[in-house]
């Protein structure tokens, strides 16, 4: 399998690794929380002028941390879609300039297949099919893995991803940003079944998620409780709800499609209710339940270079002509590649 350095700077972490086949050799991550903190959410434009500053110094560290020189470095992969597209330039334009200068194929990398590939760096020996939950800020998904590159996504949200609805959440309770790991703090303190919430079901997409109206529902119990609001029963009555929204429907799913094998990824997939709930409803239920460690669940460059590997070593590579792509669908993710490029060591 080849040797693979991968850049990931979808959003709000300029992050660099190099992963040799399903082995992280370097994995440097460059985070902006505290930048955007005092904006309660990510700013676009701070957060690519932020990329810039970053990106040259993270990706000689990796470089660096990996013991490799560019000689030994068999391809650049990148994420190219979905994400801030001034943040995505910023890493494209770096990704192309490497490929050019040091003459090594390019492999544009859809962020979610980015995600999915996280669980392979903690879990190497797994293999498709699987089913995925995608859950972070920006996504809510799941997502059945036929085989590498081929995805149907089954289930997804109709509004809000989990993510969007922790940090939404959090900053009605004023517990800061990001709001998952808040709520998750403070939930411990709280009573999960203090307050009833809607799950949001959808009735004819049994899969899908809707937490529009969670939230709204958190938003009316602020203002019919008087002061000083039970903040932790509240964050644990939320917490309860979401997660069990995701781990019943999750379960069900894999259920559904014969599915033997669940992956959680994403950042909600570092949530410490969510993961009980998903191992206990799994060993209930003779599923296996994986997550990837922690420094793989919210974005990193070692995703995007495993997803590369694999990619690369089954002869997908990209133009230089790619274009960054703020919106594109993960079962759209082969409009990236072209299938020429002779890999010098077939798959296994």
């Amino acid at each position: 399998m080849p040797v693979v350095l991968g850049i990931e700077t979808s959003c709000d972490e300029t992050a660099v690794a190099v992963v040799n086949d399903r082995a992280c050799l370097s994995n440097i991550v460059a985070s902006q929380i505290e930048l955007h903190r005092q904006f309660g959410g990510v700013v676009p434009e701070l957060a690519s002028r932020q990329h810039l500053e970053l990106i040259n110094a993270v990706l000689d560290r990796a470089l660096a941390e990996s013991g490799l020189s560019w000689a030994e470095i068999d391809g650049i992969a990148v994420t190219v879609a979905p994400g801030l597209i001034g943040a995505l330039l910023v890493g494209v334009t770096c990704a192309k300039t490497l490929a050019l200068v040091h003459g090594k194929p390019l492999i544009g990398i859809h962020h979610l297949e980015g995600h999915i590939c996280a669980s392979f760096l903690s879990k190497p020996d797994l293999e498709p099919p699987f089913l995925c939950l995608m859950v972070s800020g920006g996504h809510s998904s799941l997502i059945v893995v036929k085989d590498y590159g081929d995805y149907e996504i089954v289930g997804k949200t109709r509004d809000d991803a989990a993510g969007e609805a922790f940090d939404k959440v959090a900053r009605l309770l004023d517990l800061g940003y990001p709001g998952g790991p808040a709520i998750d703090r403070m939930a411990r303190q709280g009573n999960p079944h203090a307050y009833p919430l809607p799950q949001g079901k959808i009735s004819d997409a049994p899969f899908d998620f809707s937490f529009s109206g969670l939230k709204t529902a958190v938003l009316r119990l602020t203002e019919k409780l008087p002061p000083p609001l039970p903040i932790p029963d509240i964050a644990a009555s939320f917490q309860q709800t979401i997660t069990e929204a995701l781990a019943s429907r999750s379960i069900g799913c894999a259920i559904t499609n014969n599915l033997n094998t669940i992956v959680a990824v994403g950042g909600v997939a570092a949530n410490s209710e969510l993961r009980q709930k998903l191992m206990t409803k799994g060993e209930e239920n003779g599923i296996s339940v994986i997550f990837p460690e922690l420094k793989y669940c919210t974005d990193n460059g070692a995703m995007i270079a495993c997803a590369g590997a694999l990619r690369l070593s089954r002869g997908f590579t990209s133009d230089l002509t790619i274009a960054a792509r703020s919106r594109l669908s993960l079962e759209e993710c082969g409009l990236i590649y072209r299938h020429d490029y002779q890999c010098a060591q077939p798959p296994h």
